[in-house]
């Protein structure tokens, strides 16, 4: 998927369901740290999971994990803006930064980068919103409770489901009043952010409220430590809770599916869509 295509994608009424490939340029990412520094590697990730059917890349530069230190501006820019141009000399596909730094994100839309991915929801910089008006690109607006580095010290919540819609429709109305383009917001409930394991349950099983608030949603369950502790498992175990994860926020009305195992949660995903579609076809 292209710029063009994606900007069809979110003026259309009858959106299908995307993939976004997670590309972690760093050394202490909780599921894939350190196995893409290398720019060259990187790219050859990125360029696989398009062939395997991701309609994103979503390129990220610092850590985001629980009790993680954040990173320098010039470290996160190492990281990413190689990879970047690199992976734009070879294919169109829509690239993400996923950031909470304007300055990162502006170097890296101006390296061919097509969507802000801010897990801060645009609260961490004040001069973000004027980079995403700058480039008038679409933006993920995400809940945290917190930061990466405290976000896990005991969240709580008076009502999850509640408290969580009302954060994300204050952040889209703070978007379009400082001019964002409403079409140009997509929404994240924040999976493990501030999250008890209970809490990222609920959400998924909640998808529809968050969809009601009429943006597309985009979920980040992937192989993440709800999932873990749960069954568990490590890491790289996860792969059967990721897609149940997704298969249900999908019938609950999730559009964009961050996710490390491209192939199969694009299997999983194509066939759940057939079945919720089914009575709506004539064979």
């Amino acid at each position: 998927m292209n710029i063009s295509e994606l900007n069809d994608w979110l003026l259309s009424g009858n959106q299908q369901p995307l993939i976004m490939g997670v590309l972690n340029v760093t050394p202490d990412s909780f599921s894939d740290g350190g196995k893409f520094l290398d720019s060259t590697n990187a790219v050859s990730h990125a360029m696989d999971m398009i062939a395997d059917g991701a309609d994103i890349i979503d390129i990220g530069g610092e850590s985001t994990r629980p009790f993680s230190e954040s990173v320098s501006e010039k470290e996160e820019l190492s990281r990413v803006i190689s990879v970047i141009k690199k992976l734009r000399e070879k294919t169109d596909t829509v690239i993400s930064i996923d950031t909470t730094k304007s300055s990162v994100a502006d170097s890296a839309c101006n390296a061919g980068a097509n969507l802000v991915n801010d897990i801060s929801g645009l609260l961490f910089d004040d001069k973000m919103i004027d980079t995403i008006k700058k480039y008038d690109c679409p933006v993920v607006l995400m809940h945290i409770a917190g930061n990466p580095k405290t976000m896990q010290e005991n969240p709580s919540y008076n009502d999850v489901i509640s408290d969580i819609t009302t954060h994300l429709l204050d952040r889209a109305k703070f978007a379009i009043k400082n001019g964002v383009k409403e079409y140009n917001i997509i929404l994240d409930p924040g999976i493990g952010f501030g999250k008890t394991i209970n809490n990222n349950f609920s959400i998924i099983n909640n998808i529809d409220q968050f969809a009601q608030l009429g943006y597309p949603i985009l979920v980040g369950a992937s192989r993440k430590s709800f999932i873990g502790k749960t069954l568990d498992v490590d890491e790289n175990n996860r792969i059967e809770g990721t897609i149940v994860s997704n298969v249900i926020a999908l019938e609950r009305g999730c559009k964009i599916f961050r996710v490390h195992d491209i192939v199969e949660t694009k299997r999983a995903l194509t066939i759940a869509n057939k079945i919720f579609n089914s009575n709506t076809l004539n064979t």
